[in-house]
């Protein structure tokens, strides 16, 4: 025992001999233990090294940072509570540590592993070995130190680093940490900004791993919803003061040109954002009443959230840190207090505090209670709350694994606990800090997620960090806290940072080229397409066979079904035109029949007519089948119904014709060919037959339907015809048999005037023609709604045509002048048309004798040319007449008699 502690006091003589050639390279704080904790803190934040030498040279640290001193201090009263832990004392074992500077310097962090290698390789009568070490506080150390750590595998658990690289454990196996990696922060940062609807934001990094790594994960996720980074500004982790304050300013005119960047992403250090703001200062200085342009909010990530060196904060604007989370730290306050009790005492075995008094004496405080309570109150200060909890839980997470392991093992003989064998109990095992289990994940990272803070001035020269919500990782969302403060992170969404306005429901943006896509114009959505969102990138189509919109529309609308309704005012008035025909037909047919015996009825048809007026009535309502919505069966209907009935109706008027052309006939010839053809009841029946045919072969092959036909706002129900060479067929056939209609009428449009259907019959048929003339062209360029409504008019202009000119005229004569429609009258009437006929060929026959005997003298003597006698005449027009028995009238007169041949217009 006493050779070992020889041994012991001669590796101190040396270590301190060593010490005096490179002083860097001693542990500024030590304590023996069974087992032995590295540390690697950045106790100093500079460096003094000349640029000129290129020879191997001797550096020196400088600028003591207090917060840091603290955190040595943590690990200490962390290590000195779990050796009085049943934990270790279980096992019979307890910590040591060996804590290093780095000064915020890769080469002298390196220098300080190397130490702590050298001492884990160590091999007996010397020092415990180094079986885990905490540290280092920045990414890029880090990475440097953990490739070395390892090369034997010796754990490392970082309190800070938070690079997303170093949780690739192919590149970094013995690499831990406790708290979140970046790619956590770096997407609580873009949910923090999508949901104030920010995407134009500008962003600072240092040059350094931790940097780079940040903005390539920021960039990243921020590209994926569409943030765009106005600016990125690269501040150079040097140590030549020149460079960074030359950096520093362009920053600053970088923040002033971009006016609608109100949001920036800070992942640089706390020193360069010191500088950053007091750089800012003086610029908002300068510029005077246009201080406000300058102002910004500010979204700090773990590496400066916590700065508390920010004067004047109101000028600056708000600051949004993402703070490690915080716990209990009442343990660590008692110990401060221990350590302000022994005053200077407590420095022994720990150089970063006697300097931190000396430092502190320097500014005149007197005294070893004073000197001691003002050091423990800088330090306090200064010490960020979120750090000390993750050194803690690096200093449970060790004591965890050294008592799995030592549980079944004896730990006490230095080399007997191999750092491999904590690293596999620490990755393996959970374990308790502060009453709550923690474990590390896959990655060797403890997801605990962020306290968020909103920075606040007070006093103009200091500011507080109030926590207003927290981020967690697995749920990617904020949760407010209780905090009267909150308002003030809800308030955030009030900030607008958009390089462009928001568009609008109904609008879309529009991006020029080689312009970022958060750069563009509104513009109203087209017709058909609509947007129903702020800051669509395009319109979203309508569903173009139900749906229409309007330009610059933010909804669909239903397209409307449109047809020709029984509500539409131009329906109503067709449609009391139709009602009224029906009367006009009933009321007409109510007086043919109680007139029927009477030579006007007679005259006009008898039966025949009754029949025509049927077939307009019927007419009458299969235009009526024209409005209303239509149907698969009203469209078969109306156009077969219309078809027949006036076919019906026209084949009725053309018996009436060849009855009048046949009665009429002088040429005997052609007299006699009429009388073979001419059968009424055939006629008629053949006629619509045909008629009947042209239909059934229509609804056959090719019927009418109902049909919708998309219109750009509505949807038209009508009625397609099927085949419209059917259609033709149909009213070209109706068009023939009123053409001979026509032609017989016309022929016969001299008789009586009392007996002259012919002129009805011809002027009715013409206006029917007419009608359907102007109809084709009418029907063929038409479209829309009022498509029905115009061959409605032709059909009721058809069907008054014919009531007007064959039945009215009968009806005015009937009712008003009764006494026309007496057999005297009839004979008068006729006796007069025979007198004037008569006298008609008397006149042209001597007309055309004296014209033939001045043409035989004047041509030639020998050509004659005979024409009948008086008396040949006088027979002509009695045997033409006798061909007519108006009802078997006799006429008492210059002419006996008609002849016996008596035919009536009566079927």
């Amino acid at each position: 025992m006493t050779s070992n502690l020889f041994i012991i006091l001669v590796s101190i003589l040396l270590s301190k001999g060593n010490a005096w050639q490179n002083d860097i390279k001693a542990p500024g704080a030590t304590a023996m233990g069974d087992v032995v904790i590295g540390g690697i803190f950045s106790i100093h934040s500079r460096v003094n090294r000349s640029e000129d030498s290129f020879a191997p040279q001797e550096s020196s640290c400088r600028k003591l940072e207090a917060g840091n001193v603290g955190l040595v201090l943590s690990m200490i009263n962390a290590i000195e509570v779990v050796n009085k832990s049943p934990l270790l004392r279980d096992v019979n074992v307890t910590l040591g540590y060996r804590i290093h500077d780095s000064c915020r310097d890769v080469s002298i962090g390196l220098k300080a592993t190397d130490d702590l290698v050298q001492q884990a390789k160590c091999a007996p009568p010397c020092q415990q070995p180094v079986v885990a070490v905490i540290g280092a506080a920045f990414s890029e150390m880090s990475i440097a130190v953990a490739r070395q750590l390892s090369l034997d595998m010796i754990p490392q658990i970082s309190y800070q680093s938070s690079a997303e690289s170093l949780g690739n454990k192919h590149r970094f196996p013995s690499f831990m940490r406790t708290v979140p990696g970046d790619e956590h922060q770096t997407a609580a940062m873009v949910k923090l900004i999508s949901n104030n609807g920010w995407n134009w934001v500008g962003i600072f990094i240092s040059d350094d791993a931790y940097g780079r790594s940040a903005l390539e994960y920021f960039a990243s996720k921020a590209s994926d919803i569409g943030i765009c980074l106005a600016f990125k500004v690269i501040l150079p982790h040097s140590k030549n003061d020149k460079a960074e304050d030359s950096a520093i300013e362009r920053a600053v005119r970088t923040i002033s040109r971009n006016e609608k960047a109100k949001v920036i992403v800070s992942f640089a250090v706390s020193r360069q954002m010191e500088k950053l703001f007091k750089e800012l200062r003086k610029e908002m200085e300068k510029s005077g009443p246009g201080v406000k342009n300058m102002r910004r909010t500010w979204i700090a990530s773990d590496r400066w959230s916590s700065l508390r060196d920010i004067s004047d904060l109101e000028d600056i604007g708000d600051v949004v840190g993402f703070n490690f989370k915080t716990g209990d730290t009442s343990s660590f306050d008692e110990y401060l207090s221990r350590l302000e009790t022994s005053g200077y005492d407590s420095t022994q075995n720990n150089t970063f505090l006697e300097k931190l008094f000396k430092q502190t004496n320097k500014r005149g405080v007197s005294g070893n209670t004073d000197l001691a309570s003002e050091v423990m109150k800088n330090i306090k200060e200064k010490t960020d709350t979120g750090l000390i909890l993750s050194v803690e839980m690096a200093v449970s997470a060790i004591a965890k694994a050294v008592a799995s392991v030592c549980s079944s093992k004896h730990c006490k003989t230095p080399g007997t606990l191999q750092p491999w064998e904590v690293l596999e109990a620490l990755r393996g095992q959970p374990f308790e800090h502060q009453g709550k289990m923690y474990k590390f994940d896959k990655r060797g990272d403890i997801e605990e997620g962020y306290d968020i803070s909103m920075s606040r001035s007070l006093g103009g020269k200091e500011h507080a960090n109030d926590i207003v919500a927290t981020y967690i990782p697995h749920d990617n969302n904020f949760f407010l806290t209780d905090s009267n403060n909150t308002k003030r992170f809800e308030d955030l969404k009030l900030i607008v940072s958009k390089c462009s306005n928001s568009c609008v429901p109904g609008e879309f943006k529009k991006t020029a080229e080689g312009q970022h896509t958060c750069c563009y114009e509104c513009v109203n959505c087209t017709e058909n397409y609509y947007s129903n969102d702020t800051d669509m990138d395009q319109c979203l189509s309508c569903d173009n066979k139900f749906e229409w919109s309007p330009r610059g529309s933010f909804s669909c609308l239903p397209k409307k079904k449109v047809y020709f309704s029984w509500h539409n005012r131009f329906a109503v008035v067709l449609l009391a035109f139709c009602a009224l025909g029906i009367l006009l037909v009933l009321m007409v047919s109510v007086l043919f029949l109680h007139q029927r015996d009477t030579p006007v009825v007679k005259a006009a048809g008898g039966l025949l007519s009754i029949v025509i007026l049927l077939s307009l009535s019927v007419s009458f309502i299969s235009a009526v089948l024209f409005v209303g919505k239509p149907s698969h069966l009203q469209c078969k209907v109306r156009q077969v119904l219309f078809g027949i009935s006036f076919t019906l109706c026209v084949s009725c008027i053309l018996v009436k014709s060849l009855k009048i052309l046949l009665a009429f006939q002088l040429n005997t010839k052609i007299q006699g060919a009429l009388q073979k053809v001419y059968q009424s009841f055939l006629i008629i029946v053949g006629c619509v037959a045909l008629q009947a045919v042209i239909c059934t072969c229509w609804l056959v092959l090719k019927s009418p339907v109902s049909h919708v036909t998309l219109q750009p706002k509505t949807m038209l129900e009508e009625c397609y015809e099927g085949s419209y060479l059917a259609f033709g067929v149909m009213l070209g056939y109706i068009a023939l048999l009123a053409f001979v209609c026509f032609i017989c009428a016309f022929i016969g449009r001299k008789l009586p005037q009392g007996y002259n259907e012919a002129k009805f019959i011809t002027f009715s048929m013409l206006l029917y023609l007419i009608s359907w003339l102007l109809f084709v062209p009418i029907y063929v360029t038409t479209s829309g709604m009022y498509l029905p409504a115009v061959e409605m008019v032709v059909i009721l202009m058809s069907n008054y045509g014919i009531l007007g000119c064959h039945f009215l005229p009968k009806c005015y004569i009937m009712l008003f002048r009764k006494d026309q429609n007496t057999s005297s009258a009839f004979r008068e009437k006729l006796y007069q048309y025979n007198i004037k006929s008569t006298d008609s060929i008397s006149v042209s026959g001597s007309s055309v004798s004296k014209k033939t005997s001045s043409s035989q003298e004047s041509v030639s003597p020998s050509s004659s040319f005979s024409l009948p006698k008086d008396a040949d005449i006088k027979t002509a027009l009695e045997r033409s007449h006798s061909k007519m028995d108006f009802n078997q009238v006799s006429y008492r007169g210059p002419i006996k008699r008609f002849g016996s041949n008596r035919r009536s217009f009566s079927m």
